[in-house]
């Protein structure tokens, strides 16, 4: 793996926001931040999300994402982005969704942190941006960044490194986890293979054991009709 470097370490309290006649609760707002941050089992220090349902939590310390993709979003956009304009509290060089597994643990200053889903894109980046198609787009591009969980607190500086400790040993990517949850739905082997990993979040693997059981509940009833 390349050299994993952070660009911008990136903070916000969430924010009750005006979008036309809508008003929310987003913690999407990040700032960037010079000095060193402690992360907890949860969240860095001076960070939040509006919504605890489908954001944060143990399993969503850490929203990562990656800068390689800032110049095709800046296309799309029709606009510059400034670093943590996914929401994303570390905007990372040298490694992207392909690059990393469900599993795989790094050093981060003082902390110590495992990569537990990839990222899901909700509506408050169609509301953020006025376009209704994006939350789709970075579904269908695999741009998704992912989250990790911490596993041992501590002060994270802008100026860290990730540096990797383990792999894990099935070693299936963010990437090839987005394909499965949103493209190739019915991939059931490759499905059986990530639910082996023992690290995937538990919100993700809920997921995929309800379509496995109705798969095989589809399957067992198809048998038992043609005996």
């Amino acid at each position: 793996m390349n050299k994993v470097e952070i660009l911008s370490l990136n903070v916000g309290k969430p924010k009750d926001i005006v979008f036309g006649k809508k008003s929310v609760t987003t913690g999407f707002f990040k700032e960037r931040v010079q000095q060193a941050v402690f992360l907890s089992s949860v969240h860095f220090i001076g960070d939040g999300q509006g919504d605890l349902v489908h954001h944060g939590g143990v399993h969503k310390a850490v929203c990562v994402y990656p800068c390689k993709h800032y110049p095709h979003w800046e296309r799309t956009l029709e606009r510059t982005l400034p670093y943590g304009a996914f929401g994303e509290n570390l905007t990372i060089t040298g490694m992207t969704e392909e690059d990393v597994c469900i599993g795989d643990s790094f050093q981060l200053g003082e902390a110590i942190v495992q990569v537990s889903q990839p990222r899901q894109p909700c509506f408050k980046l169609a509301l953020v941006y006025d376009r209704k198609d994006l939350p789709l787009l970075v579904q269908d591009t695999g741009f998704t960044g992912f989250y990790f969980r911490v596993l041992q607190e501590g002060l994270v500086s802008p100026t860290d490194r990730l540096v990797p400790l383990t792999r894990q040993a099935h070693a299936i990517s963010v990437a090839e986890a987005n394909r499965l949850m949103h493209q190739d739905k019915h991939d059931w082997e490759s499905v059986r293979r990530l639910l082996e990993v023992e690290e995937l979040s538990p919100s993700w693997r809920k997921t995929f054991e309800k379509r496995l059981a109705g798969q095989d509940v589809d399957t067992s009833e198809r048998i038992s009709g043609e005996t």
